[in-house]
């Protein structure tokens, strides 16, 4: 059997780092290059893993320190923007010993799995953006980045996001990220919303954008405000925080709920953040590079599984490269095992983001179907495919698996 022996993982978030353990545990030494400086810096959003990423690092065992960096938020309750209460629906599943997905800070937990993954005794190069990459004479890869070194390895792993280079190298003519008509923003009050229990989001579908809370541990609140909108310009890129601030409380100043009142004494850390998804790349894999997570299939920010995604599609990669008989075949098990899961959720995600972008007549019609919704179609059930889709390690990837 031809396996390889060490891999190159361009990019250090969820589904590098994630990559890397996976690898090292199937027998390949496996290098992470990240393009940004290293940082203790815990500036940006939140973000949630559901009990399927959690099931797939605890199939590495780097579940707890995920679990020990965020706080179990199991529920979502549903508003209207009068403050008509429409629903509770599951936040990501509960695990067979009662896991319940969490809610963490993106800072906090690529820290969390850079510790982890140093921890094994593998590298994580900081500062080291690809710029090109080539398939070696020997069948090999040698990857270039911008600071002018290079490295070389049997396999390389495009971990590098929904703006992937390595996408590209392997095929230059593959789409790019597809702009969902939702700007992203989050921030952090240092004081809990009256009556709002920890750990359960609230979710309002507002007259004019969409806005989510929890209080932590902490007894603070984490909130981000999804709003439909041409996407910010690069000149919009110097409007201040102060100056997002004050449009986003006048955004919600008609809604029901605290949305307006908890901006307004809240710090701002995600401001302007242009939303894509990515529903399908006819191409993950060419010669020795491969593409995984966000680089292969993002997910709109409203599906809640890019983070889970990522994590299950590193330690399949991971578990094929050891099973299957080369490189060639390990990367054609990898993709015919993720495809159809990963571009479903795709969809499913394009589905939610378009119930936050509604005209006036949509948001009547939406706000009396999504009782209805949540009572009898987005259930435990109906949800199961996602939230309990298991990952065993020792299970061999066959061909006909």
């Amino acid at each position: 059997m031809t396996h390889p022996r060490t891999a190159l993982v361009i990019g250090g978030g969820v589904a590098g780092t994630v990559a890397a353990m996976a690898l090292q545990r199937a027998g390949i030494d496996a290098v992470v290059y990240e393009a940004h400086a290293q940082t203790d810096e815990e500036a940006g959003s939140y973000l949630t893993v559901a009990t399927n990423g959690l099931d797939a690092l605890r199939a590495v065992d780097a579940d707890k320190p995920v679990l020990d960096a965020g706080f179990p938020t199991p529920t979502n309750l549903l508003w209207s923007g009068t403050g008509r209460r429409l629903g509770a629906v599951s936040n990501g599943g509960t695990l067979p010993d009662g896991t319940t997905s969490h809610t963490i800070k993106r800072a906090r937990l690529y820290r969390a799995l850079h510790e982890e993954a140093a921890g094994r005794g593998i590298p994580v190069e900081f500062g080291k953006r690809l710029v090109d990459a080539t398939t070696a004479p020997d069948g090999g890869v040698v990857a270039r980045f911008d600071d002018g070194t290079q490295a070389a390895g049997d396999l390389l792993v495009g971990a590098d996001g929904v703006h992937s280079l390595t996408r590209r190298l392997i095929d230059p003519a593959a789409p790019g990220g597809r702009y969902v008509g939702l700007v992203n923003f989050g921030g952090y009050t240092h004081e809990a919303a009256a009556g709002a229990e920890p750990g359960v989001w609230h979710m309002i579908f507002g007259r004019r954008a969409f806005f989510g809370y929890v209080t932590d541990p902490a007894g603070g609140t984490v909130w981000f405000a999804n709003v439909p909108r041409a996407r910010v310009s690069k000149a919009e890129r110097a409007t201040t925080t102060g100056q997002w601030q004050r449009q986003l409380v006048e955004l919600f100043a008609a809604d029901h709920g605290p949305a307006s009142s908890l901006i307004a004494a809240g710090a701002l850390e995600l401001a302007g953040d242009n939303t894509h998804d990515l529903p399908s790349v006819p191409a993950w894999h060419r010669g020795p590079m491969v593409i995984i997570g966000d680089a292969a299939h993002a997910p709109a920010p409203t599906s809640g599984q890019g983070a889970s995604m990522a994590a299950e599609d590193a330690v399949v990669l991971a578990k094929c490269l050891r099973d299957q008989a080369d490189i060639p075949q390990g990367l054609a098990a990898y993709e015919r095992l993720r495809r159809g899961r990963v571009e479903r959720i795709v969809k499913q995600g394009a589905r939610t983001s378009s119930t936050k972008t509604p005209g006036s007549a949509g948001r009547l019609l939406r706000d009396l179907m999504l009782p209805f919704v949540f009572k009898f179609l987005v259930t435990g059930k109906s949800q199961a495919w996602i939230y309990d889709h298991h990952i065993d390690w020792d299970t061999p990837v066959t061909r006909a698996a």
